[in-house]
């Protein structure tokens, strides 16, 4: 298939396709969450404290929003597909360093690489937008985005599973080997995808600045995201830690088994996407504002119960995800023209929230323990929901203003 035929059929993106690319989201994403579930063992393997084993969280999605920022928009240069296979190829060689690591300093490098090259998951992102037929953009990018989020959430089972089956590298080691065998896979059977203008990359990273100014919209839903995210980044960076201390006392395969509940905020993304596309996308976010915010009840309780852990993780990651696949969904639409700047953009700014708030998780707990990780999280919530809200106001006042217009 030509390149030009490719962009002049958005329907060539079959199931199979978009299927295969879900799940080299997953993995991509996944793997800079394995060491949540792992970071008592992690820390007890390299003989140091479980602070500086939770710094590799951090670490992992800095590199990440690095990635986002600095590789991504690069999309809008190069052909996608073969982008997207050396990305994993990278990524690849980062989770092979860390799974044969001799020494803390190389695991922490590997992670660094894994994290910075694993945004290849943000390059098929805006590439299954790009190839969706007219009106189904946001069912394909919730689709992919379904991947991303199952891999996600299953990598601290996978994780904890491997752990206990051949030690906390193990999950690292396999997961090297399929990222070469996910690249084979993309290069023979995705369709090639290229920006129809490629641009010069010092023009590219120049033009994000200027999307960032001059949408409103853009501004308003990455602020409301990255809120969302540092409040459930919060949990994630701290579960590992109050789920493996007394009196819960559980191992890695339990944690990872708890961390599963959030799956179903999977199934959150498909809906998303089509609401997007039908524009009832206020309600979801409104829903989701309100579940992340929800959510901190249980997980207070949670330092006690299981079950009630459980239903923190589940409400959480729903309003997480009705919250990010509507926005993402959204912005993948703004501008096609500047599809893979914008999704930097966006995700740029998700993950950096990420990073702060594992970083502000980690110095909770050991401030003031789980209570203190609580009480920092369902305040990123409130946040969260406060910029959802501002953001629904702001649409509405500007649909109101295009009636206007066109009356």
């Amino acid at each position: 298939m030509s390149r030009d035929s490719s962009l002049a059929q958005p329907s060539v993106l079959a199931a199979p396709a978009l299927l295969l690319m879900a799940v080299a989201c997953g993995l991509c994403a996944g793997g800079n969450y394995f060491n949540q579930a792992l970071l008592h063992s992690i820390a007890l393997h390299f003989g140091v404290d479980d602070a500086a084993a939770g710094l590799s969280v951090t670490l992992a999605q800095v590199a990440y929003a690095v990635g986002l920022l600095f590789i991504t928009p690069l999309g809008d240069k190069f052909e996608r597909r073969r982008m997207a296979v050396v990305l994993m190829l990278l990524a690849g060689a980062g989770h092979a360093m860390v799974g044969w690591s001799s020494s803390f300093a190389m695991f922490m490098a590997g992670t660094l690489i894994a994290g910075l090259f694993s945004v290849a998951s943000q390059v098929l992102v805006p590439m299954a937008a790009a190839l969706a037929a007219p009106g189904h953009a946001g069912r394909n990018v919730g689709l992919v985005l379904s991947g991303l989020l199952v891999g996600i959430l299953l990598s601290r089972s996978v994780a904890g599973g491997l752990s206990t089956l051949g030690g906390w590298n193990l999950v690292y080691q396999v997961t090297a080997i399929t990222m070469v065998l996910m690249a084979v896979s993309i290069s023979h059977l995705l369709p090639t995808s290229r920006h129809a203008q490629p641009m010069p990359y010092v023009q590219v990273l120049r033009s994000m600045g200027a999307l960032l100014r001059t949408q409103p919209a853009l501004r308003l839903r990455t602020t409301a995201s990255a809120l969302a995210f540092a409040s459930v980044s919060v949990m994630f960076a701290t579960m590992a830690l109050v789920l493996s201390s007394a009196p819960l006392q559980l191992s890695d395969m339990q944690i990872g088994l708890v961390a599963l509940a959030g799956v179903t905020g999977a199934l959150i993304a498909n809906v998303a996407g089509s609401w997007a596309d039908q524009g009832k996308d206020r309600t979801l976010l409104r829903a989701g504002a309100v579940a992340l915010l929800l959510s901190w009840l249980p997980l207070w309780w949670g330092q006690t119960s299981v079950a009630w852990f459980v239903v923190g993780v589940l409400v959480m990651d729903l309003g997480l995800q009705a919250i990010n696949v509507t926005n993402q969904s959204s912005i993948a639409s703004l501008l096609p023209e500047a599809r893979s700047r914008m999704n930097a953009v966006y995700m740029t700014g998700y993950f950096a929230g990420a990073s702060a708030g594992s970083a502000l998780g980690v110095w909770a707990w050991n401030l003031a323990g789980w209570q203190g990780a609580c009480s920092v999280g369902a305040g990123l919530a409130a946040l969260a929901a406060v910029s959802v809200w501002r953001g629904v106001r702001w649409a509405k006042r500007q649909q109101r203003l295009n009636n206007m217009q066109t009356a």
